[in-house]
């Protein structure tokens, strides 16, 4: 472990540390076991998950792969993929469907998957997005792995596979692709390789409009280190990655912006377009409101419990004094979603990607496996049943936007 990590590190409890790092030497060589184990395991959630949206599916005369691969924002990005940019939508009184409004790296992956192999369009792209799923899976393992141990990092891994929007992890969209470049970049940062997490968040930056998350954590843990150091003796690569971090979203942003013909503005007003803006949770709100008072679909209210619950893990996060890069990560996805209107029944797919949200249920999970392990056993199972059943539901049922 580099110097520069163990200035972040130690916020995590030193029992907690101390076993990771026991676990770290104690692995060896099989460190790829214990990695392919834990990812092995996350497939195996996704290819239950996707057979029950198969089931579902089938018995509704649906075609499994054709929602997994052509449904919703997929078609958006099918269609950058195959034509580049330039499609726009009108609905009264004042909806504008640009496609400007999708980051460009997955239709870029798609149409380099589609250039090399003999797949195109939606099988390409449920490709990169199983790819970088498991390619995510990898990375949270090792996160949780190096902060709280194997077990630890296992659980993680099976908890981000189990959530009851995982189901989009099965699909062509571009949270998995976020989520790994996410994960890894976190990874970097808490081992103190500046360059790497600069680079990987500003990829994580071209995926998805909430990318700029991952470049948020890792200025944060940056300037952190700065202030720690009081400037002096601070590695250029640290400069260098802090740099890099915001390049991605940056870069994206601007040249919508000058596209639109205003270079700072112009993608929030595509963004106003599709309803979407950050009006600090007021729209969100009256939205919560006639839910309560007037009540509504299924879909709505199961989001309300879901990012209720989301506010209480941050908090566990909090109390658990989680590293700051995972609290900061974290923390800009949440108001993201708490302070954005627009799209509330996409509120727990924005959420993904916070993947350290899941550490304290993670921790209490394998202590209770470790005192009781039946009831780890019924605990997981109920996870799983709520994540399968849900999942088709959203995907073959529901005809919600995702």
């Amino acid at each position: 472990m580099s110097h520069a990590s163990s200035t972040l590190l130690p916020t995590v409890p030193d029992r907690a540390r101390r076993a990771g790092e026991r676990t770290a030497a104690a692995l060896g060589g099989s460190r790829w076991a214990a990695a392919g184990l834990a990812v092995g395991l996350f497939a195996l959630t996704r290819l239950l998950g996707a057979a029950a949206v198969a089931v579902v599916a089938r018995s509704a005369g649906k075609q499994p792969m054709g929602l997994l691969g052509r449904s919703w924002d997929s078609l958006w990005y099918l269609g950058i993929a195959s034509h580049g940019y330039g499609r726009t939508l009108r609905f009264p009184p004042d909806l504008v469907y640009s496609d400007l409004a999708f980051f460009p790296l997955y239709p870029a992956l798609v149409r380099a998957v589609s250039a090399l192999t003999p797949l195109e369009g939606a099988p390409a792209g449920l490709v990169v997005a199983w790819t970088a799923a498991g390619v995510a899976a990898w990375g949270i393992y090792r996160c949780g792995g190096l902060l709280y141990g194997r077990a630890v990092g296992t659980v993680l891994v099976v908890l981000w596979g189990l959530l009851p929007h995982s189901v989009v992890l099965s699909m062509g969209y571009t949270e998995p692709l976020l989520t790994a470049f996410a994960a890894w970049s976190l990874y970097a940062v808490l081992r103190g390789h500046w360059v790497r997490a600069g680079a990987l968040a500003a990829l994580a930056g071209l995926s998805r409009p909430n990318g700029f998350a991952v470049a948020a954590a890792v200025v944060a843990a940056a300037a952190w280190e700065v202030w720690r150091r009081r400037g002096r003796n601070v590695s250029h690569r640290l400069w260098t990655g802090a740099a890099l971090a915001p390049l991605g979203w940056t870069a994206y942003v601007l040249w919508v912006g000058h596209r639109k013909g205003d270079l700072l503005g112009g993608y929030f007003e595509v963004q106003r377009g599709w309803g979407s803006t950050f009006d600090l949770g007021r729209g969100s709100l009256r939205f919560v409101r006639h839910l309560v008072l007037q009540g509504d679909r299924l879909v709505f209210a199961t989001v309300l419990v879901i990012v209720a619950a989301a506010v209480v893990l941050y908090a566990l996060l909090l109390l658990e004094r989680a590293p700051l890069p995972l609290l900061v990560h974290s923390g800009v996805l949440m108001l993201i979603v708490l302070g954005g209107s627009g799209f509330f029944e996409s509120k727990p797919r924005f959420l993904l990607p916070a993947f350290p949200l899941l550490l304290p249920l993670a921790l209490a999970l394998v202590r209770t496996a470790r005192a009781r392990p039946w009831h780890a056993t019924v605990v997981v199972g109920a996870l799983a049943g709520l994540s399968f059943g849900y999942g088709a539901y959203l995907v073959a049922v529901a005809d919600t936007p995702l």
